[in-house]
Formats: C-alpha cells, sequence, structure tokens
C-alpha cells in the first residue's frame, strides 16, 4: 500500500513535529510514506471565506500531488473534512469535469490519522506509551464533519501508561474556527475561556486533539493563564515511546 502524508500547510509551516510524527508511528506499524515534496495547502482558507474561484489552483495542486497514491493520511481533521467535501464543490463551480473527476476518484482515500489507523490498518494498541494525565478535545470538524467518533479515544485508551480523564462539554467548540478568530475575536476569546475552564477542571497535565489550529487557540488562552498544562497533538502521543521523555 502506497500511503501518502499530507502534511497540511499550517503543520508544515508551524508545528512540523506533527507530521514528523505520523511518518514516525506509520512506520512503526509497518508502513512505508512517502511524502509528495509538491503539496501544498488544500485551499481551505479559501473555501471558507467564500473565495471558491482563489481555491481552484490549491485543488488542482492537491489532486496532482497525491495521485496514485493508495491512501493519504493527515494529522487535521479540519484538512481533511476541506478534501472530502469541498473540494468537488469547487471543481463543480469551477466547471471542471476533469477536475471533479479527479477528486471523486482521490477523496474517498483521503483520511484523517484515526480513521486510518482503526478503520483501515485495524489497530487501537499503537504501542504508544504516554504515562502523563491527559484529557482529549474532539475538534469541530472531526466531530461534525467527518464524525470520528470514538476513534482517537479507542487509540488513547490503549497507550500504556496513560491517565486518560474525562473532558466536560468536550463536543463544545472552542472558539478558533479559522478566520472567526480574527472576524469574531471576542466571541472566540469566550468559547476559547470557556472551553480552558474545563480542561483545567479536568486535572489533565495534557490536553490532547487532532488539529493544531484549536490546540493553539486553547493552548495560548492556558498559557496566558499560566495554567502549566501543555497541548500535544494525538499523533505525538501516539508515536511517543518509553525511550521517549515528551
Amino acid at each position: 500500500m502506497k500511503v501518502a502524508v499530507f502534511a497540511t500547510c499550517y503543520n508544515d509551516t508551524m508545528w512540523p513535529q506533527t507530521p514528523k510524527a505520523v511518518v514516525r508511528l506509520l512506520r512503526r506499524l509497518g508502513c512505508e510514506p512517502v511524502f509528495p515534496a509538491e503539496q501544498t495547502c488544500c485551499g481551505q482558507m479559501f473555501t471558507n471565506t467564500g473565495y471558491v474561484a482563489e481555491a481552484v489552483p490549491a485543488v488542482r495542486r492537491f489532486v496532482d500531488a497525491f495521485a496514485g497514491c493508495d491512501a493519504v493520511v493527515a494529522p487535521s481533521g479540519s484538512c481533511v473534512g476541506s478534501v472530502r467535501h469541498q473540494h468537488r464543490d469547487v471543481a463543480a463551480r469551477a466547471g471542471d469535469a476533469a477536475l471533479g473527476a479527479a477528486v471523486a476518484e482521490l477523496a474517498p482515500r483521503v483520511y484523517e490519522l484515526s480513521e486510518f489507523l482503526v478503520d483501515v490498518l485495524g489497530v487501537t494498541d499503537v504501542g504508544a506509551y504516554f504515562p502523563h494525565r491527559v484529557t482529549y478535545h474532539p475538534t469541530c470538524h472531526s466531530l461534525r464533519m467527518l464524525r470520528v467518533g470514538d476513534r482517537p479515544l479507542q487509540l488513547l485508551r490503549a497507550v500504556r501508561g496513560i491517565d486518560l480523564v474525562e473532558l466536560r462539554a468536550a463536543d463544545q467548540c472552542c472558539g478558533f474556527g479559522g478566520t472567526f478568530a480574527v472576524k469574531n475575536a471576542d466571541v472566540s476569546v469566550s468559547m476559547g475561556s470557556d472551553k480552558a475552564r474545563q480542561v483545567k477542571d479536568s486535572g489533565a497535565e495534557v490536553l490532547v486533539a487532532g488539529d493544531n489550529s484549536c490546540l493553539a487557540h486553547i493552548g495560548g488562552i492556558l498559557s496566558r493563564e499560566r495554567s502549566g498544562i501543555r497541548v500535544m497533538h494525538l499523533a505525538e502521543v501516539l508515536a511517543a515511546t518509553e525511550g521517549d521523555a515528551p
């Protein structure tokens, strides 16, 4: 199986340790991941703000970069949601039948990390070790658009040494929402503060999620409040082993 890693542009720019963790994890599980160097943004930043025409080159680049791959794995429910649910609309509105066909052929093989591990590889115990008190925030796109359900929790429960605690009102949005955080900053901060309070109430040392954008928002508030709670992407926890010191 030819498995490609889609790093996503914001991970590549700001949190490169996350796609690196995906590569380590996939190799541990017997995959030989490839990393198409020509990959860029999925175009979500355009489609979410109404700039559909501007998204067309990004969508075309995506299908070209990952053509021929049996599976594409990304550590982002948000970006995978865009590929699976927005790319076809972008192609249709552009009136590009060839692009539409390419999207229809590729999009079903694009997976959020927990989906790929549980549904495709059929594993929940990935050999991880993380001896910390952890709580999990299900991000909106993974929860509502991709419907990953409890797959991330299945993976976390199988991690050796972990103390996984419940997050109250876990399904509530953290308030990030991409450009929503810029256009509606006061509302965004208020929602993020509610989420940060729930994280602190859980007693966790580490907040885990499947999207670094949401973790940046919540983590920024937790940091400003000097909570001492760190944030980590799910991939980094799953890639951790007994020899690591996270």
